[in-house]
């Protein structure tokens, strides 16, 4: 069962400067989803940081939340949780899809997102996926996006020497 495979797990990422993360939650399934973000704070908080929490009433409209903070506010990342669980009609292919889509689209843009809206068969897979003490998704998404903060902050700091540079007073003309 995949559910007890060993994986390796990155070391936390460390921040000389505080990180603030939006935790955007779809609560269908409230307890669920509650599981999920106690996952993601405690994983924010190992590191320092601080977040907020945001609910949104499904999943399909987390990624909408995202660009709209991107757009209205100052944080550093982004943790997206919610449970989309196989029903009868293929109205979870729409939603699994369009959302993993919409939040891909939003970290090509440069958006520093851990996605962890679980796409289940049954309740089961769910709850043990969400559970802290178990698979942890809501925390692993939120070490992903700790992990592209502390990617683009160490990329966003370089310079390539390539484009209009100031010149030094060397070489400026009396």
């Amino acid at each position: 069962m995949a559910g007890h495979e060993s994986h390796y797990i990155l070391p936390r990422p460390e921040f000389d400067k505080p990180v603030k993360l939006l935790i955007v939650v779809s609560p269908y399934y409230k307890d669920i989803a509650d599981n999920m973000v106690a996952g993601a704070v405690a994983e924010i908080e190992a590191v320092g940081g601080s977040y907020e929490v945001v609910e949104v009433p499904g999943a399909l409209e987390i990624p909408t939340a995202i660009g709209i903070s991107d757009r209205a506010s100052n944080f550093d990342g982004y943790v997206a949780l919610g449970c989309v669980i196989r029903g009868e009609t293929t109205h979870y292919d729409t939603v699994c899809n369009d959302s993993s889509r919409a939040i891909q689209l939003l970290g090509l843009q440069g958006l520093c997102i851990g996605n962890g809206i679980l796409t289940v068969e049954n309740r089961k897979q769910a709850e043990v996926r969400a559970d802290p003490a178990d698979q942890n998704k809501g925390g692993g998404a939120a070490a992903a996006a700790l992990h592209l903060i502390a990617l683009a902050r160490k990329w966003g700091a370089q310079t390539k020497g390539v484009g209009f540079k100031p010149a030094s007073d060397s070489y400026r003309l009396a």
